[in-house]
């Protein structure tokens, strides 16, 4: 190459990459003012737009293959061919994003969980730039491999068997094409969203990542549970905040049988009306169960705006309580109860054995025996009388 023809490369490179500077100054400092996205074109394109216009303006003015002698041209010439498809691809996707880039910061999560409309359209715009993504890399790569003498000759081949290419090609990237799909359909209908409260597999988390392939869960201690977003078409998961923020706060208490409910229903609603973490709708103090070892089973709910209230009044309801019944009701507390009956030696033992209480009555109208239960109260059993 002769020095004019070198000194053509440069100033080509030269003008080149000062347009750019003019439109990124332009951006920066007279349509930024005017136009949202400016300032997200220019920091997304800052490294992509001067590569790609470098490569550009050099293949611009690079000499034709005829007019350089060295054997090697050819290949140098079809390297820049390749650089030029690389950058301009890169400037492209810079340029895809820093759209995304401006649409998500216009739909960033100002209301937490309760910003349900902003949470779906931030997962679909993700879910989007990433397929634009690929496609864009796919079509890039193709540019790139028929630049090649041999894979363009192979084209008219490989288009006239394109169907049977398609069937082995769906056969074998079916996981990631079922991937694909099952992620454009929790996207778009609504089924999970970035930021969603979700129980996956028995681990509580927050929905952090939706891609094409994995659906990246932040459980409550720091670990991250990845998990195939092929799994949330085919399996069940609880989804917390689907519909709305509002959860109920849930504790169930094991109790004695001289738990004064009335008194303790009392203490509860003083503590759930006085507390922060309340979002006033409704609470309640219930006994639902009565279990199989002979302890009450009390429930208290508690409705909140959301995952973290939810988990700080019950937390709160469940301490407060403990404090309040050792202080105040100890007796309250759930125990084990042993009856020791003395009776009459005319009672039969195997009558006794199998009617404890019956017996028990019996000897004490007989002969006036004293009745010692632990704890103060005898222990239920079968007063059948034969």
């Amino acid at each position: 190459m002769s020095a004019s023809q070198w000194i053509a490369i440069g100033i080509a490179v030269a003008v080149a990459m000062t347009l750019v500077f003019v439109v990124q100054w332009l951006l920066n400092h007279k349509l930024g003012k005017v136009w949202p996205m400016a300032r997200h074109v220019v920091s997304r394109s800052a490294v992509t737009a001067y590569t790609a216009a470098a490569v550009a303006g050099a293949n611009l003015a690079l000499p034709s293959r005829g007019d350089v002698p060295w054997s090697t041209f050819q290949t140098i010439d079809h390297a820049m061919t390749i650089l030029m498809i690389g950058t301009l691809t890169a400037l492209i996707l810079s340029l895809a994003y820093a759209a995304t880039d401006m649409v998500l910061d216009r739909l960033s999560v100002r209301n937490g969980d309760a910003d349900r409309r902003a949470r779906r359209l931030q997962t679909q715009v993700r879910l989007l730039r990433r397929v634009i993504t690929s496609v864009v890399v796919v079509l890039a790569i193709a540019a790139i491999l028929f630049t090649f003498d041999g894979v363009r000759a192979l084209g008219a081949g490989l288009l006239a068997s394109a169907g049977v290419i398609g069937i082995v090609a769906g056969v074998a990237a079916q996981s990631t094409l079922s991937n694909l799909f099952a992620g454009l359909q929790l996207a778009f209908s609504d089924a999970l969203r970035i930021g969603d409260v979700v129980v996956v597999e028995g681990e509580w988390g927050r929905v952090e990542e939706l891609s094409l392939v994995n659906v990246t869960i932040k459980i409550w201690d720091e670990r991250r549970l990845v998990v195939p977003v092929a799994n949330f078409t085919t399996t069940s998961f609880e989804n917390w905040t689907k519909s709305g923020t509002n959860i109920t706060a849930k504790v169930q208490l094991p109790l004695d049988w001289e738990v004064p409910i009335a008194e303790l229903r009392e203490e509860t609603g003083r503590l759930i009306t006085s507390s922060d973490h309340w979002d006033g709708r409704s609470w309640s103090c219930q006994v639902v169960d009565i279990t199989a070892t002979g302890e009450v089973m009390v429930r208290v709910v508690a409705s909140a705006s959301d995952t973290g209230n939810q988990w700080n009044i019950a937390c709160e309801i469940r301490e407060h309580l403990i404090t309040w019944l050792v202080e105040n009701y100890p007796e309250s507390l759930p125990r084990n109860r042993t009856e020791f009956v003395t009776g009459a030696p005319d009672i039969d033992s195997d009558y006794a054995a199998q009617f404890p209480t019956s017996a028990f009555r019996r000897a004490t109208a007989a002969s006036g025996a004293v009745h010692d239960s632990s704890n103060g109260t005898a222990q239920s059993g079968n007063s059948e009388e034969v």
